[in-house]
């Protein structure tokens, strides 16, 4: 029952995203947003998540990309969307980098399963709705502003605040119903090149070490990424 539920809301998500790309062939959802680059650095927590990336302190690099999910004009309420990319250039045979997608939501119980449009950047939790796979059972990820200060989510305004100071968040993880633990600290910076349309996220097919997917999340997911891997006018 579980399997055909995933995959009749999988399907209905494709059809609903095949029809915003008629109108945005490009790029569906966020259609506007900025290139970030940074640092991850994973510090001991003491509590073992079961995703091995997690439970290793180190350090690497970053590239991410904010943008407004329903690209609402500017002034508006939209859902914050964060897509992280962590480089792993010392991995040897497994995967050279790994995809987060994260979401405005709330962050307790139930709110950390549900989208929230938001006015301000940097004062939405941000989590990946859908929980990974790992060695202790499902473990959903989250990130916090360490300073909620007033950064805009007008690209304009976060393209001015950015260009002055850096944005740091606290990464957590947590069971779907448990508390959130810190596991590390992100720290970005506004990339040079500014507003960025090309750059694409894709955590099915990239996914963090350690990590598995649950197979009723990717019947969920897969055919709305299938769909954006495509480019406008192939079949």
């Amino acid at each position: 029952m579980a399997g055909t539920t995933s995959t009749v809301i999988g399907r209905g998500f494709e059809v609903m995203f095949r029809g915003i790309k008629r109108v945005r062939p490009h790029r569906p959802l966020h259609p506007r947003g900025f290139r970030l680059e940074g640092t991850v650095r994973i510090h001991e927590h003491g509590a073992g998540s079961g995703i091995a990336w997690l439970d290793q302190p180190g350090e690497a690099p970053v590239t991410a990309r904010v943008s407004r999910s329903a690209g609402t004009p500017d002034g508006l309420p939209d859902v914050v969307g964060l897509a992280l990319r962590f480089h792993h250039p010392e991995t040897g045979p497994g995967p050279s980098t790994s995809d987060v997608l994260l979401s405005s939501t709330g962050w307790t119980f139930p709110s950390r399963f549900l989208l929230i449009p938001r006015l301000s950047v940097s004062k939405a939790p941000l989590t990946t709705m859908m929980p990974y796979r790992g060695g202790a059972g499902p473990v959903l990820l989250g990130a916090r502003t360490v300073v909620p200060g007033r950064l805009p989510l007008s690209l304009r305004g976060f393209q001015d605040a950015l260009g002055v100071t850096p944005w740091t968040l606290k990464l957590f993880f947590a069971a779907p119903r448990g508390p959130w633990r810190q596991f590390g600290l992100l720290t970005l910076r506004l990339d040079p090149e500014g507003e960025e349309r090309e750059l694409r996220f894709d955590p099915i097919l990239h996914p963090l070490p350690g990590a598995r997917t649950y197979e009723w999340a990717r019947q969920v997911r897969e055919p709305s990424y299938a769909l954006s891997r495509r480019e406008p006018g192939d079949a």
